[in-house]
Formats: structure tokens, sequence, C-alpha cells
């Protein structure tokens, strides 16, 4: 019988191994270029406010806020505004539509939007920043970056909620949220047109950092490149899902590309 020698009997499957990491590991290596030159190449950067600045409802929960709105709406008569999906629904942005498709600019919406921005009022003495958040903002702000904030959340909880931390200076109060034209909140791209406009920006100068895949779709309505933020796997897989080609688990892989780290 003849034996193989040991080293010829391994060598095609340890060939394939190296040529699979290499290939691998460049993948990672452009990937990691593309995403430093996305996050250093923004020149006006337009951030979602609630969850890559903060959690709004880390205190004062969304469901409440929403059994809240379905509750006063009952008080009213309105509970068949609403399916029972709706009423039970945890998001009271979710509330705030069904109520505006079925009744569009009506005083009954208005003042559902009122109450909704009372509630996250509230909500902003007990949210919780984002881990970094700050950081990447003050920094973004000291290498010449302009900076706004685009989102469904009132105007007034975030122009709140930057004045607690200290960092409306860095905005220069360009915050551009929710109207009562709901026919207007993400994904439609008004909010980010409105910034754009404002800072004179050019959409492909631009970057716009959200968690959702409403932030993403608004986004390229808007001709706007998109660094998603997913604290967690479901985050990540739903952004991803929706088509998302860069997505980070942290901001502190975005201050390390601000500070040259990485």
């Amino acid at each position: 019988m003849v034996r193989r020698p040991l080293g010829n009997h391994h060598h095609g499957p340890e060939t394939h191994l190296v040529t699979s990491d290499t290939t691998q590991t460049d993948a990672v290596a452009t990937q990691t270029e593309n995403l430093r030159e996305t996050i250093t190449g923004a020149r006006f950067v337009l951030f979602d406010f609630d969850g890559p600045i903060c959690r709004l409802y880390a205190g004062h929960a969304a469901e409440t806020v929403a059994r809240n709105l379905v509750e006063w709406l009952e008080q009213q008569g309105m509970r068949g505004l609403l399916t029972p999906e709706e009423r039970e629904h945890p998001d009271p942005l979710v509330v705030l539509h069904a109520v505006d498709r079925r009744r569009p600019r009506s005083d009954l919406v208005a003042e559902l939007e009122a109450r909704f921005t009372q509630q996250e009022l509230k909500a902003v003495a007990r949210a919780w920043p984002t881990e970094y958040a700050d950081a990447v903002i003050r920094t973004w702000t000291a290498v010449g970056a302009r900076l706004a904030i685009a989102t469904n959340n009132s105007p007034r909880t975030a122009a709140r909620y930057l004045e607690s931390r200290g960092l409306t200076e860095c905005f220069a109060r360009h915050i551009y949220g929710r109207t009562q034209d709901l026919h207007h909140l993400k994904p439609d791209p008004d909010c980010l047109n409105r910034a754009l406009t404002a800072l004179g920006a050019e959409p492909s100068k631009a970057l716009m950092i959200g968690d959702a895949p409403s932030d993403l779709h608004a986004a390229r309505r808007a001709g706007v490149p998109f660094l998603g933020y997913a604290r967690h796997e479901e985050k990540e897989k739903q952004l991803r899902d929706a088509g998302a080609e860069h997505v980070v688990a942290s901001l502190e892989t975005v201050l390390r590309v601000l500070r040259g780290q990485t």
C-alpha cells in the first residue's frame, strides 16, 4: 500500500482555508475603509433623535404614552377610529398616524399631537443618553461639520434634551421635527429636506444617522447617504433587511474614525 505524505494529504483544505480567510479579511478591510470615507466625507450630519442621540422613553415607557393617547380618544368617543391592533400597539406614532389617516388636518389630530408632545417633553427628564453620542456630536462639530436633527419627535422635545446636555450650540438650532402635517413624518423626507435647505447642503455631502428603516427610506428619497445605528441585533437585522450598507453597533466606532484612531 502506498502511503501519501502527511503534508500533501492536508494541502488542499489548508489552501482553501487560507484563501477564504484572506478574502474575508479583504472584504472587512474594504468595508472599514468605505465606512471611514462615509464618516470623514460628511460635511453635514443629520441625526435622528430618539435612538442615535438618546433613548427618550428609557424611564417613561412609550407603551404608556400610546395607552394614554388611546384612552383620551376613547373619552372623546373616538374609539372606533382605531383597529384593535392599533389600540394595543406600543408605539404612540402608530396611534397618531392612524387618526391622521382617518381625520386628516382635523382639530382632533391637532389635539392628539399636542398631547403627545407633552408626553415627550415629560420623558426628556428621564431619557438616557446614547453611549458616546455627546462625544461624537462635540467632535464632529470641532472638526468642522455642521449638524442638524431630522426627527419624527417634536422639535421642542429635541431642543429641550439638547439644552439639558449642553449641546444646543452644536446644532445652532437646526432642529427639524414633527409638525401637525403628520403625513410628512419619515419615511417621508420632509424633515431631511428642510434641514438640507436651511444648511445650504448638497445631499451627497450630507450623512443621515438613524436607527430605523424609516430613517433609511427618508434618506434615500432625499438623496442623502445613510449610516445605521443598531444597539441590538434585531435593530441591525431590520436595517440590513431594508438595505442599509453601513451599520454600527456603537457610536464609539464613529468617534474612533473622527479621532483618526481607526
